[in-house]
């Protein structure tokens, strides 16, 4: 399950989001991505999960900043 993530996070920092409905779903898959990295994070406690975290909420930010 988490190798899957990892993939999801990947190609979502990969993908470019033009439109405003893209950066709303956009947004949204990163809150999704984030929390399912926040259950493995309580689990394991590995660091390189909370920069991916961080890496995630900084490009959901961009896009929620974006929308306003």
């Amino acid at each position: 399950m988490a190798t899957t993530i990892y993939s999801e996070v990947s190609n979502f920092e990969n993908t470019k989001f033009r439109s405003r409905s893209d950066k709303i779903t956009a947004s949204r898959e990163a809150k999704r991505l984030i929390l399912s990295l926040n259950e493995i994070y309580k689990q394991k406690k590995d660091p390189a999960i909370m920069e991916i975290m961080k890496r995630l909420t900084v490009l959901k930010r961009k896009y929620e900043k974006r929308l306003k």
